[in-house]
């Protein structure tokens, strides 16, 4: 997923605002709009890379929304974007990012590009990793003759490369900040030694 590709859902019960916040950001990514956190949970989906998303909500707030996020299988970045200034309760948050309002257009348009990009190195990473260990299983069990002759590990070996490449070009991109999200978040996930449908 490219940052251009990147797909956000805006959650926002003040429409004027909804509707800012919606014309700043269409001009870079796709956006999607929801008024309520129910109706933020019925449109969610595996196509939404980043959730902007308003704390203070009536009949649902955004930390019930947040904790319903996290409880799905779903992997998208949120930033929590509220008038509310962080407490203690934001220890045991499962946000990546924390906006106080007023939010300038710049900052909103930094923080989706840089949440999305964080997903981004997270993925290919964890595509790297997979790619990898078959490379160490057949380096263990084939001679290298083998190897050589082997059509399949050359281009095993390219993509390796290739990723290799693109992932050092995103990483110098971004900060120690987003960099130390990235490797909790591998560290954290349970299907990063298991990724084989994201290598085909």
């Amino acid at each position: 997923m490219g940052v251009d590709e990147t797909t956000v859902l805006l959650v926002e019960d003040e429409e004027a605002l909804l509707d800012i916040y919606s014309r700043w950001l269409t001009s870079q990514f796709t956006v999607k709009t929801a008024s309520s956190g129910s109706q933020a949970l019925d449109i969610l989906d595996e196509t939404v890379d980043v959730v902007l998303l308003d704390r203070l909500m009536p009949e649902m707030t955004g930390d019930e929304v947040l904790s319903e996020i996290r409880n799905r299988s779903n992997v998208c970045r949120v930033a929590m974007v509220t008038a509310v200034e962080p407490d203690f309760d934001i220890i045991g948050m499962g946000f990546d990012e924390y906006l106080t309002k007023p939010i300038e257009r710049e900052t909103l348009i930094e923080t989706v590009a840089e949440l999305a990009e964080r997903e981004n190195v997270a993925e290919m990473s964890r595509r790297l990793y997979a790619l990898t260990r078959k490379q160490s299983l057949l380096q263990s069990s084939k001679s290298e003759s083998q190897l050589e002759a082997s059509d399949e590990y050359a281009s095993l070996t390219e993509k390796i490369r290739t990723l290799r490449s693109e992932l050092d070009d995103s990483l110098a991109e971004i900060g120690d900040t987003e960099l130390v999200s990235i490797v909790r978040d591998l560290e954290d996930d349970p299907e990063a030694e298991d990724t084989e449908e994201d290598t085909q």
